[in-house]
């Protein structure tokens, strides 16, 4: 199946709505109906500013970065940028084309088929 990998850099101290916003924006796809999404903590890592932040034990929290990702259609990557957008939520992300499917896929996979041999990546 052709679609998109959608993956937001957000700080994990960052809210929305009373909510930390990596879990407001999981429970907004989840409500969309995205078939799945990951939250992924950081261990170190800069930004535009270019300044390192690092996991330490002594750091405050708050200052690293959780990386949000799902593998969409091109119409739910939309509606999630849109929803961004109309929620006036400023957010790096990367939006890059994917093709996925499930290995030994069962009646629930129906939309996501295996791929044929030789078809994958080129």
């Amino acid at each position: 199946m052709e679609g998109s990998f959608l993956r937001f850099y957000l700080r994990e101290n960052q809210r929305h709505r009373g909510k930390l916003l990596w879990e407001w924006l999981l429970e907004q796809a989840n409500r969309m109906e995205v078939r799945g999404g990951s939250a992924f903590r950081a261990m170190a890592g800069f930004g535009r500013h270019h300044a390192l932040h690092e996991d330490h034990f002594f750091e405050l929290a708050g200052t690293l970065t959780v990386e949000v990702e799902f593998i969409v259609t091109d119409a739910e990557a939309r509606h999630l940028l849109d929803l961004l957008r109309e929620e006036k939520i400023r957010a790096f992300y990367a939006y890059i084309p994917a093709r996925f499917g499930v290995t030994m896929p069962d009646s629930d996979d129906a939309d996501a088929p295996e791929a044929a041999p030789g078809q994958g990546f080129t």
